[in-house]
């Protein structure tokens, strides 16, 4: 079972993974709540035409994927406010903006291998580079979520109440897009673009089924998370699979298993 350990690029699978799997519950959490679950699938999305944009232009990728996925998250936010009632629309309308300008600007990638490798992450290929990058935007995000914990539920549950209360909506609400947009970037490179969004709402979908308050049910949305992280890295490892898919197939039964569970209890 340690043997995993003595490959260098499986500790650093590891830390991110699991630094990943702490932070992508907190910011779901927030998401799920607001009914707005495919936000994170709309970003991951439009990420890969940041992806796309940097392998085209020379820039590194995920810087590149950060600037798109950090517009389209403002741009979301700003199509929701305009449609309060449908505030679906704006995911479906940034969702289709990212798949049509990846698709355009896919084509002019000369070597396809690289952008492939980010539909499905590459969480054993990673630089030290993105490693760093993932403590650090996993630093700020816990950072931030603890200094705002109590405005960021308010809003969750209910933001007209919260701007009564005397809490600045639009300030909280800048933040937190800000935070959804880099760790989508950071975690469509590890994870996978297409499946980032999994890993936003499968721990939080458990955590639902066994949490009694937000607080206890964040934890165990998190705790499934790193689970999830650590099989699904073990299983890889050992089967020869693909990591962010195995990541989220361990997730899926999980849930399906924890449902049975609830029913029977």
């Amino acid at each position: 079972m340690l043997t995993l350990f003595q490959y260098d690029f499986m500790r650093k699978a590891f830390s991110v993974g699991i630094l990943l799997a702490v932070i992508v519950p907190c910011i779901g959490m927030i998401i799920v709540l607001r009914r707005l679950s495919m936000t994170g699938d709309a970003l991951s999305h439009t990420s890969l035409a940041g992806v796309a944009i940097g392998l085209v232009t020379g820039m590194n990728p995920i810087l590149s994927a950060s600037i798109t996925c950090i517009l389209a998250a403002f741009g979301i936010e700003f199509i929701r406010k305009k449609f309060p009632k449908y505030s679906e629309i704006s995911i479906a309308v940034i969702m289709s903006a990212g798949v049509g300008l990846a698709g355009l600007m896919s084509g002019f990638v000369k070597n396809a291998a690289n952008f492939n490798s980010f539909l499905f992450g590459s969480i054993v290929a990673i630089t030290k580079f993105e490693m760093y990058l993932v403590i650090g935007i996993s630093l700020l995000v816990i950072l931030i979520f603890v200094l705002l914990y109590k405005e960021l539920v308010h809003m969750a549950f209910d933001e007209d109440s919260a701007k009564l209360s005397g809490i600045p909506v639009t300030i909280i609400n800048f933040i937190f897009t800000l935070l959804t947009a880099l760790t989508v970037s950071v975690a469509s490179r590890t994870v996978g673009a297409l499946i980032v969004s999994s890993l936003m709402v499968i721990p939080v979908a458990c955590g639902m089924q066994f949490g009694k308050s937000f607080k206890q049910t964040l934890f165990i949305s998190v705790f499934f998370a790193v689970f999830f992280t650590v099989v699904g890295l073990t299983l890889s490892f050992y089967f020869g699979l693909k990591p962010g898919g195995t990541i989220v197939l361990t997730g899926v039964i999980t849930l399906l298993l924890s449902v049975i569970l609830k029913r029977r209890r």
